[in-house]
């Protein structure tokens, strides 16, 4: 385990049902980092209002007519927390990166929490790090393309995540993407990435299957951006962009996506809570259940009735 940054966060779906460390097949990673924000503000407080909101969740699914939370669940303390003070992105990279790897040894399914869609970088090194030979693809659900060199004097903006994940030579897929600078559709058109547009999405019946055949590997990291949703679902995101995916639309995504292939982690960015409004963090709670029931039903783990 790593050193903690924090006091320990209300624990996902709350304490009736929360694991020890040891016995969790799932930890719920909260990082509450935002430092790079350039329109809403908020998203560090994300983790946080998804945590506090799925203490209403059901644990019945009614997709897969089972309960989902005997699998094991444990909140892990919170990191590289900037409500606590300032963090770098440097430190809050390194920090991401050294608690991950731990995990991912001790044979952890991780969803982390953020906090800005930058941390997805740490995210993603570390897993390349922890499995060296062991090819994967990240697969981005994202209103926008988030393929900048540098932004606002950064290469570490929330703006430039898929790009740092670019230069570590991993393949990528990017579904929902309805927001492009020049810089980026150039650079698409140059390496040849491979995005399914919203528009697509809306128009093309086949678009899930031409998502999943267009993955080259077996092992899949899965990295959400909520404003991938369409807003009139989610509207409590920094850059809310019209368009988007359905909640039944991703759902069926990611079902699809965690049967094909073997999801190895996950992350779910960018909540940036509306006041007087839970519709953003219950949906994105919500949704953070639903990814633990496709990785318990896809990957046998097994499940038991409540005690």
């Amino acid at each position: 385990m790593t050193t903690q940054t924090s006091i320990t966060p209300v624990p996902f779906l709350g304490s009736e049902v929360a694991t020890s460390y040891d016995k969790a097949q799932v930890v719920i990673l909260p990082v509450p980092f935002e430092a790079t924000t350039s329109y809403r503000q908020g998203c560090q407080e994300g983790p946080a209002a998804i945590l506090a909101a799925s203490q209403q969740v059901e644990y019945y699914d009614d997709e897969l007519e089972q309960e989902v939370w005997p699998i094991g669940i444990y909140t892990h303390p919170a990191i590289a927390n900037t409500g606590h003070g300032p963090v770098t992105s440097e430190a809050m990279l390194q920090e991401i990166q050294e608690t991950l790897q731990q995990l991912v040894q001790a044979g952890k399914f991780v969803i982390t929490l953020g906090g800005e869609h930058s941390i997805t970088a740490g995210v993603v090194a570390a897993y390349q790090q922890a499995n060296p030979n062991q090819p994967f693809t990240v697969v981005q659900i994202d209103a926008h393309g988030d393929l900048r060199h540098d932004y606002e004097g950064s290469i570490y903006n929330h703006a430039c995540v898929m790009r740092r994940i670019v230069d570590l030579g991993l393949p990528t897929v990017q579904v929902g993407i309805r927001s492009l600078c020049q810089e980026e559709a150039d650079l698409i058109k140059a390496k040849g990435l491979i995005v399914l547009r919203a528009q697509d999405i809306a128009t093309q019946p086949d678009w899930c299957q031409r998502a999943l055949s267009s993955i080259p590997t077996q092992q899949v990291f899965l990295t959400i951006d909520l404003d991938g949703i369409d807003p009139a679902a989610m509207p409590g995101v920094g850059t809310p962009e019209p368009g988007g995916l359905s909640w039944f639309s991703i759902l069926s995504f990611l079902r699809q996506l965690f049967t094909a292939f073997e999801v190895i982690g996950c992350d779910v960015m960018e909540l940036a809570p509306i006041a007087g409004s839970v519709v953003s963090e219950f949906t994105a709670a919500k949704l953070v259940y639903k990814l633990i029931g496709y990785h318990a039903v896809t990957a046998n783990s097994p499940l038991t009735g409540r005690n």
